[in-house]
């Protein structure tokens, strides 16, 4: 009735209204889009027929109707000798071999490599997120987590990304990534980048992801280490739209193995649907499709886990289990899996623990294929699940439940001490190859900032032109080493050197290679994982569980008023 006073409302209504949880989107399932997670009608039903060594039936299509991802898939994913086989397997049957930890991860991979992408989808359909967690602790290719971090500066001050990176490495990231706001700064910050991961802790790989001309090129000359910024995707549509065929990636991939550098492939649920082209076919089939072209492909690893998209699966019922369905599926095809929490998708601190819970407790390659390293104002990818606020929880987590998140807690004057290095190793740098100067006052106030609204402001012009040198001079990552050297870091540039020697060895191409702190090579190769049930696998022990109970305010027990941390 019109003039009516509104209904009063609960007050226990209008606060959890106010939830931050609340300032999320959330969105209805529609099938016929591709907006549903992992379970549409429209997904087709699994099948495989061979003759005459080629697959020419599989999920229902005929070769003559397969589109250019089913011909890649079918010709190059799929072991033809051992697919009608596990093809003929219940799916439930193929789950349980995932779970059981008396089955081995090699029984599960003699399986896996016969499995379409339906019949994928169909097994980790019948099991719970737990059940995912058990099997992924299983099937990770290297024994030992390890975590990845993004280094950016919203200002592209590559001072700034020395001294994140330093920090980085230190606390324990093996791989150090970066990116821009204004492309043209590349050759700096990803040099920047490389100086500062040397600074403290040697052996963390770096990459500047880039469009892929100059993300080659800068691999290739050495300046960076690995690259995963090679997208691919489950629909023809939206792979065309990229200019790309899985034909053109797997080229480009080979480029990068060509010199020794280490690379993934990155895909992710939702991403068809972001750009409209799903085809009708749920998020988790479509990125079945991507984790098996990329192992079609030959490509030792990829990223995973949603990534950019985390909003679409995140806003659709158990999108975030698909999520942790698309890393299982990774790891069970024997891939190196980075699996994502990178990108921020929630206001809620509640729900963004809960999207990394699944991948931190069973432990994965790389637990975060982008944890920010810098306050996220400054993360050039827009922002990320985790950054350098939350360090202290996540060191807590580690603690509270005896799980290896692959870092740990530095004290501030070793922090400063690691900061301060990587900015005047990266003055040093700078002065030996003729590129715009660093100041003792930017160094001082990079060695103590938080992010880069507290630092000196560049003269960005300057900074360009020194960048178009570094391309036009041909410098490459021995000039660094030099540079290193002739500034009086000669430790620095022994680290650098032996990272490059790790390349042209061949050594960083091993799935989930990354590099120990005393320049080993640690991969599926030399530290497979060998879980076998309880008291078998990676647990935290010795010293690096010692270190693990280390936080910032450890009181002793014997005197609560002395910090033992």
């Amino acid at each position: 009735m019109s003039g009516s006073a509104p209904a009063r409302r609960s007050r226990r209504t209008e606060i959890l209204e106010n939830r931050p949880v609340n300032l999320d989107g959330f969105v209805e399932e529609w099938p016929e889009v591709g907006m549903v997670a992992m379970d549409s009608p429209y997904d087709p039903t699994p099948s495989v027929r061979v003759e005459g060594g080629v697959i020419v039936e599989m999920d229902g299509r005929e070769r003559a109707d397969f589109d250019f991802l089913d011909q890649f898939i079918a010709d190059h994913a799929i072991d033809v000798t051992a697919t009608e086989k596990a093809m003929a397997l219940d799916p439930v049957e193929i789950a349980h071999l995932l779970v059981d930890p008396k089955v081995s991860r090699r029984e599960v991979l003699d399986v896996s490599r016969g499995l379409t992408p339906a019949a994928l989808l169909e097994v980790v359909k019948t099991m719970n997120v737990v059940e995912m967690m058990m099997a992924l602790q299983k099937m990770r290719a290297r024994r030992t987590p390890a975590n990845q971090a993004h280094s950016t500066s919203a200002r592209d001050n590559p001072v700034q990304v020395a001294a994140d990176a330093a920090e980085g490495a230190l606390r324990g990231f093996r791989e150090l990534e970066t990116t821009l706001g204004v492309v043209r700064y590349a050759p700096l910050v990803a040099i920047a980048l490389q100086v500062g991961a040397q600074a403290a802790v040697p052996g963390a790989l770096t990459q500047c992801a880039l469009e892929e001309a100059t993300e080659l090129e800068l691999g290739m000359r050495g300046i960076t280490a690995y690259a995963e910024t090679i997208s691919v995707y489950g629909t023809e549509s939206v792979f065309c739209d990229g200019d790309d065929t899985p034909w053109s990636k797997t080229f480009l991939a080979s480029a990068y193995a060509s010199r020794g550098i280490k690379m993934r492939f990155t895909s992710g649920t939702g991403s068809e649907v972001q750009m409209g082209n799903a085809e009708g076919r749920s998020m988790l089939y479509l990125e079945i499709r991507c984790i098996l072209v990329t192992r079609g492909a030959g490509v030792q690893g990829l990223q995973n886990g949603s990534i950019s998209c985390i909003g679409v699966p995140g806003a659709v019922p158990a999108g975030i289990r698909a999520v942790l369905a698309e890393n299982l599926i990774a790891s069970t095809v024997g891939l190196e899996c980075a699996s994502g929490n990178d990108q921020s998708f929630s206001h809620s601190d509640m729900r963004r623990t809960a999207r990394l819970l699944p991948q931190l407790l069973p432990g994965t390659d790389f637990i975060c294929s982008g944890y920010s390293a810098v306050p996220n104002y400054d993360n050039m990818f827009a922002g990320s699940n985790l950054d350098s606020e939350d360090y202290d929880d996540w060191n807590v987590i580690q603690r509270d439940l005896q799980v290896d998140g692959a870092l740990r807690h530095v004290g501030e004057a070793e922090i400063l001490a690691a900061r301060s290095r990587a900015a005047r190793a990266l003055q040093g740098v700078f002065a030996h190859l003729d590129l715009p100067p660093i100041t003792d006052r930017e160094i001082e106030a990079v060695t103590y900032a938080h992010g880069s609204k507290e630092l000196p402001l560049r003269d960005v012009l300057e900074d360009l032109k020194g960048a178009q040198s570094v391309m036009d001079r041909g410098i490459t990552g021995l000039d660094i080493v030099r540079g290193l050297d002739a500034a009086g870091f000669p430790d620095m540039a022994e680290s650098f050197l032996g990272v490059l020697r790790h390349r042209v060895s061949g050594d960083l191409l091993h799935t989930a290679a990354i590099l120990t702190p005393e320049l080993e090579t640690l991969s599926a190769v030399n530290d497979a994982n060998d879980y076998a049930g309880p008291g078998s696998g990676y647990r935290p022990t010795g010293a690096r569980w010692e270190q693990m109970k280390r936080l910032r305010h450890v009181v002793s027990a014997r005197n609560p008023e002395e910090e033992v941390g």
